[in-house]
C-alpha cells in the first residue's frame, strides 16, 4: 500500500477545520462577556459621641429594617446633662413668671396697709399745723413750733407719695427690659435642653435604612471613640456589578442600557441597568495611542440592580456581564 505524508494528513485536516467553521457550516457566535465583580458600597453607623458599647442589638448577616435599633452607648452623663438642664429651663420659665406677675399678693398688701398708715399721720399733722398756726397770732405758741409742725406735715405728705408710688410699682411687675431679659433665659435654656436630649439620642444609634448587617466591628463593653463606625449595612440600592469594557466596545453602551449578569451557581442570569460609564481609561499601555494600542485600553462601567435581584449579589463575587442577551 502506498503511504501519505503526514504533511498531507495535516492539510486535510486543516481544510477540514475550515469548512466546518464556515458561515454556513457553524451557529452564531455567542455574545462576548466581560468580567466584572460584585462591589458594595457600605453604610458605617457611628455615634458622635463616645462611650463604652453597652449592647449591641443586631448580629452580623441578618436582616433589619429601616428605625430599627443598632447599638447603644453608655449613657450616664448625658442624662445628668439633660436632666440639669430641664431644671434650669424650669427655672428660668418660673423666674418670668415671676417677673411679669411683680410683688407677691401678701407683699402689695403690707405696702396698702402702710400707705393707710401713713395717711391717718397726714391727717393728724394737718390739725396739728392748723391748730398752731391760729394760735400764733394770739402768741399762744411760738414760731418755732408752727414751723416744727409745718415740716412734720409735709414730711408726711412726702412718705404717702412714696408709698402710692411703691404700690402702683408692685402692682404693675418688673420692667420691660427685666420681662424680655427673663424670656431671653428661657429660649436659651430651651435651646440647652434639645442639645442635651439630642446628644442623649445619639447614644442610641438606629438603621438610617433597610438593608443586610454586613459586619459588627465592636463587642459590648468595648470602648467606642467618638465617630467609630460599630456597624456596617449594605442596603440592597447600594450593590452594584463593576466590569472593565475593551475600548472598540465602550463606544456602543449608554446610560440606561440593560445588561445581564451570570453567577457562578445561579441557574439564571440577572438583568440590571448600566448606572455609570467612566470618561477615561482605567489602565493605559506606556505608549503613544495607535489603531493597535487602542485595543487594549479598558473603561470601567457599572450596573444596578433592583432591590430584590441586588440581594442576591454579593461583594467580592465573581461574575460575567453581558450587553446582550446571556446565553
Amino acid at each position: 500500500m502506498r503511504r501519505i505524508a503526514p504533511q498531507i494528513i495535516v492539510v486535510c485536516i486543516g481544510l477540514g477545520a475550515v469548512m466546518l467553521c464556515s458561515p454556513t457550516g457553524c451557529s452564531r457566535a455567542e455574545p462576548e462577556a466581560v468580567q466584572g465583580y460584585v462591589e458594595g458600597e457600605f453604610v458605617y453607623v457611628a455615634s458622635p459621641l463616645a462611650g463604652a458599647l453597652e449592647t449591641l442589638d443586631v448580629r452580623r448577616g441578618t436582616q433589619v429594617r429601616a428605625g430599627e435599633l443598632l447599638f447603644t452607648l453608655e449613657s450616664v452623663s448625658e442624662r445628668a446633662a439633660r436632666d440639669e438642664a430641664e431644671r434650669r429651663l424650669a427655672e428660668a420659665r418660673a423666674n418670668l413668671e415671676d417677673a411679669k406677675k411683680g410683688k407677691r399678693p401678701s407683699e402689695i398688701a403690707a405696702l396698702e396697709a402702710q400707705l393707710k398708715q401713713t395717711r391717718v399721720t397726714l391727717a393728724l399733722s394737718e390739725r396739728e399745723f392748723l391748730r398752731l398756726k391760729n394760735l400764733f397770732p394770739e402768741g399762744a405758741t411760738t414760731e418755732q413750733d408752727l414751723d416744727r409742725a409745718r415740716s412734720s406735715r409735709d414730711e408726711t405728705k412726702q412718705r404717702v407719695a412714696e408709698t402710692e408710688a411703691e404700690l402702683q410699682t408692685a402692682r404693675l411687675g418688673s420692667r420691660a427690659d427685666q420681662i424680655a431679659a427673663a424670656e431671653a433665659n428661657v429660649r436659651a435654656q430651651e435651646a440647652a435642653l434639645d442639645k442635651a436630649e439630642w446628644n442623649l439620642s445619639q447614644k442610641r444609634q438606629r438603621a438610617p435604612q433597610a438593608g443586610l448587617v454586613f459586619d459588627t466591628l465592636y463587642r459590648a463593653g468595648e470602648w467606642v471613640a467618638a465617630g467609630r463606625p460599630v456597624v456596617a449595612l449594605l442596603p440592597p440600592p447600594n450593590i452594584k456589578v463593576r466590569a472593565f469594557v475593551p475600548e472598540p466596545r465602550i463606544g456602543s453602551l449608554r446610560l440606561g442600557d440593560r445588561v445581564q449578569v451570570t453567577v457562578d451557581g445561579a441557574g439564571r442570569p440577572f438583568a440590571g441597568k448600566i448606572s455609570f460609564i467612566s470618561p477615561r481609561a482605567e489602565f493605559t499601555p506606556p505608549v503613544i495611542y495607535s489603531r493597535e494600542s487602542r485595543s487594549k485600553l479598558v473603561f470601567l462601567v457599572e450596573a444596578v440592580f433592583e432591590p430584590d435581584t441586588a440581594a442576591n449579589l454579593h461583594p467580592g463575587q465573581p461574575v460575567d456581564v453581558y450587553f446582550r442577551e446571556a446565553p
